[in-house]
C-alpha cells in the first residue's frame, strides 16, 4: 500500500543579501526566520565597500520547498536589496576559526604547532598551559583541524560562519 509519502532531501544553501546599513536590519532578517521556523546555520554580517550597504551571508537548511520559500521571504524585507544564492562551485567561501587547545607538555605544544603547520593556520596566543590556532579555509577544512585534534583536549572554540563572494564579475550587484 503506497503512503503517499515523498521522501524529503534536506540541503543546505548559501544566500547572499546586500542590504541597507540600518538599525535593526539583521535584527528583522533574524526575525523572519524565528517566525516561519527556518534554522539558520550560520550568519555573518559587515560594511561594504560603499558605508550604505552591509553585506549578509546566511546558511540555512531545509527541502527545496522551504529553501525557495526562505529566498522569496527575505527578498520582500524592506531593507534587503539583493538577495543570491553563492553556489558552491560559483563562489568562494571562507571561514575564521579560532581553537584553544591545552598543551600539558612541550612534546604537546610541539605537536600542536606541527599539526596547526600542516593546515597553513597561525598561532595568535601562547600560554604555558594553551596554544590559540586561528585558521581560515572552508569548513571541510576547518572540521578537519578539529577531527586532527581529537586526541588533545579543545578548551574553547569560536568560529564565525561562513563569508562568501560570487567568482568573477558577473553577479556583482551595483547599487
Amino acid at each position: 500500500m503506497e503512503t503517499g509519502r515523498k521522501d524529503i532531501i534536506m540541503q543546505k544553501k548559501v544566500f547572499q543579501l546586500l542590504v541597507d546599513n540600518t538599525s535593526g536590519v539583521l535584527s528583522r532578517i533574524a526575525g523572519l526566520f524565528s517566525r516561519r521556523g527556518y534554522n539558520i546555520d550560520s550568519i555573518t554580517a559587515g560594511v561594504t565597500a560603499d558605508p550604505r550597504y552591509t553585506r549578509i551571508t546566511i546558511v540555512t537548511s531545509g527541502d527545496d520547498e522551504i529553501l525557495e520559500q526562505i529566498e522569496k521571504q527575505v527578498a520582500k524585507l524592506v531593507d534587503v536589496r539583493d538577495i543570491k544564492e553563492l553556489k558552491p562551485g560559483e563562489s568562494v567561501y571562507r571561514e575564521l576559526a579560532l581553537i584553544k587547545v591545552r598543551v600539558t607538555s612541550a612534546r604537546d605544544r610541539i605537536d600542536v604547532f606541527a599539526v596547526a603547520n600542516a593546515y597553513r593556520a597561525d598561532p595568535v596566543d601562547v600560554s604555558p598551559g594553551s596554544i590559540t590556532i586561528e585558521l581560515i579555509g572552508d569548513q571541510d577544512k576547518i572540521d578537519a583541524f578539529i577531527a586532527v585534534l581529537d586526541g588533545y583536549e579543545i578548551l574553547e572554540l569560536a568560529r564565525t560562519g561562513i563569508a562568501g563572494l560570487s567568482r568573477g564579475i558577473e553577479n556583482v550587484t551595483y547599487l
